[in-house]
């Protein structure tokens, strides 16, 4: 099988019969990086199944073992944890590439280190901003520096997460509250956290926190909408499977509804608890979706929507989507001019929203459309969408889908797809 993710660009062959068939949809990448420092802050061993191997998960995996934890992988879906219940100093600073979780959550949970820990990625991790993370941790006495907003964060710990009252706020990212939610278990007295403000990005993934916190024993309160109790304790070891990714999810519900196949991924859509999967009734909708699709709690699905949009009936204007701007790459501008590589027009930014001037007549046109990826997975995978029905869509650094779903270009060869050229190799079709 071809090496796509080694090629420096794809063409996705146009398609010329529904796509249809059985595709692998990898473990939640949310879910994994959730688990994964909960295990090893347990003191025993915990088995996790069914979990995503990629880069992002090998950069969380990869730190843990460097803060003294055994991390082994039995086989491409399992990790066996075993924790003494604490993280000790690493030698050198954890590097964790463009991982945003790994980055977020590792951040508070190094509070409870007796040491230095400095936590840093790579070029693009050191645009995204932790800021508020960081000044929440100080509130309550933690020794944590970011001096650009952004990482290399450095973090004095004591042993021991100080308790107390801690408010953030949470509209720029879910995840700073979750980071915050994870560690207040390792306090020696119980820790409340109070959101300030009236949006939160993407609740959903505060819910997916507190049952992964659950699952490991950790006790937790919601005493208001937005305010937590945490009690002390920690963490007990568990055996925990994980769900397949929704995000992941979403480019084939889309492939099959704009070829008009039928591809089993093996989970109804209904069974996800990811917020992500949401988008599924947003899919399903398609040549018909809304004039203004809210995508606040469907963030990582946006994009899949996005390229969708170009080819429905009507136009549709994506809102709520401020924090786009401050994912792996600024999402809102990258959506923006890719479709506009398509055609000229197709879409618009006002402000922070994204209208998309549907066009379905580029269903079946012949376009020469190269599309800069910004070494962003979600960028890559979703145009890859338009490739199936428009001749001559490109996508460049195809590598970049190893942050979370690395089989993601060899899921839809076994579908039917094909693509041009391989660098170094002749063109390939399987269609």
């Amino acid at each position: 099988m071809p090496d796509y993710l080694a090629a420096e660009r794809l063409t996705v062959h146009r398609v010329d019969a529904p796509l249809a068939g059985r595709a692998a949809v990898p473990g939640s990448k949310s879910i994994t990086n959730r688990v994964l420092p909960l295990a090893a802050l347990a003191d025993g061993t915990s088995t996790i199944t069914g979990a995503l191997k990629s880069d992002d998960t090998k950069h969380m995996a990869t730190a843990l073992r460097a803060m003294g934890v055994v991390v082994e992988e039995p086989d491409s879906t399992s990790f066996r944890v075993r924790g003494n219940g604490h993280f000790d100093a690493p030698s050198e600073p954890l590097f964790l590439g463009n991982a945003g979780t790994a980055t977020r959550f590792l951040t508070a949970l190094a509070t409870s280190v007796d040491g230095t820990v400095v936590i840093d990625g790579d070029e693009h991790m050191r645009n995204r901003p932790i800021g508020p993370l960081v000044d929440a941790l100080q509130s309550i006495g933690v020794d944590a520096t970011a001096p650009t907003g952004c990482p290399p964060v450095t973090v004095r710990g004591t042993g021991a997460l100080p308790g107390g009252r801690i408010t953030i706020d949470g509209g720029l990212s879910s995840q700073y509250v979750s980071a915050l939610l994870m560690a207040a278990p390792l306090a020696d007295v119980p820790v409340e956290i109070v959101l300030t403000g009236d949006e939160i990005g993407a609740r959903g993934y505060i819910d997916l926190t507190l049952a992964a916190m659950a699952a490991f024993g950790a006790k937790t309160e919601q005493i208001a909408d937005g305010h937590w109790r945490v009690e002390p304790g920690g963490y007990r070891p568990a055996d925990h499977h994980v769900e397949p990714d929704a995000s992941a999810a979403t480019y084939l519900w889309a492939a099959e509804k704009l070829t008009g196949g039928t591809i089993d991924i093996g989970t109804a859509p209904d069974a996800f608890t990811q917020p992500d999967a949401k988008a599924h009734a947003l899919i399903a909708r398609f040549p018909h979706m809304p004039a203004e699709i809210d995508g606040s709690q469907m963030q990582d699905a946006v994009p899949t929507l996005t390229v969708l949009a170009a080819y429905n009936e009507t136009p549709v204007r994506f809102v709520g989507i401020e924090n786009l701007r401050v994912k792996e790459c600024d999402r809102t501008a990258a959506l923006a001019q890719g479709l506009n590589r398509i055609k000229p027009g197709l879409a618009t930014e006002e402000g922070d929203d994204l209208v998309v001037h549907a066009e379905p007549s580029l269903r079946g046109a012949t376009v020469s459309a190269a599309i800069d990826s910004f070494a962003d997975h979600r960028i890559a995978m979703s145009f890859a969408l338009a490739g199936l029905v428009t001749h001559g869509v490109t996508i460049l650094d195809p590598g970049c889908v190893a942050k979370t779903f690395p089989a993601y270009w060899d899921v839809l060869e076994g579908l039917g797809v094909g693509f041009s050229p391989l660098e170094g190799e002749k063109a390939i079709s399987t269609s």
